[in-house]
């Protein structure tokens, strides 16, 4: 996998092999921050990254200039890969956190303006997680919530879905609440 955009355009990361992750494909990661380029300035956001698993999200919102990015995965291994891939890269604005994503939101007061997710296709706490962090206001005005998913998954019916981009087997769902945002 390799960097988009940013200060570390063009630079590969290849994490160790024994690392349970399934990254962003570098087609959906582009669309996702080609999405977002029109949205937000990278530089003003604060970023939660769910389930990081090799921190390709990470490195890219680190990459693009955001400032204040927390990592957040359950394996030590993927925790201590983005850790030295951090260092590596010069990335000090990315901090690592070993729990499980649920029980950090759960359990952090820290508010964002973006939160991203990408959890196993086998997730079964969706639901769980999207009301918490809007129940918990997790998100700052005008915050996203993003997940990438299955693309058989559905949506739509929540009360603070926005809209579902689909990449191949993959797709994005966004979350916002709308009664605070900008648009």
């Amino acid at each position: 996998m390799r960097i988009i955009s940013g200060s570390k355009k063009g630079i590969i990361i290849r994490p160790p092999s024994g690392m349970p992750v399934r990254p962003t494909t570098d087609f959906c990661k582009e669309s996702l921050f080609n999405i977002l380029d029109n949205q937000i300035h990278f530089n003003r956001v604060s970023v939660l990254d769910l389930f990081a698993g090799s921190g390709a999200i990470s490195f890219e919102f680190a990459s693009r200039g955001s400032k204040d990015i927390i990592s957040v995965d359950n394996h030590p291994k993927s925790i201590g890969f983005v850790k030295s891939e951090s260092s590596r890269l010069g990335f000090k604005q990315i901090r690592t956190v070993r729990a499980e994503a649920l029980k950090y939101i759960q359990n952090t007061s820290k508010t964002f303006d973006i939160i991203f997710a990408d959890p196993p296709y086998n997730y079964s706490q969706y639901e769980d997680l999207i009301d918490h962090v809007f129940k918990s206001n997790q998100l700052n005005n005008n915050g996203m919530l993003i997940i990438e998913h299955a693309g058989n998954l559905d949506f739509s019916q929540h009360v603070f879905f926005k809209e579902k981009r689909k990449y191949g087997q993959s797709s994005l769902s966004f979350f916002q609440d709308k009664t605070n945002s900008y648009d």
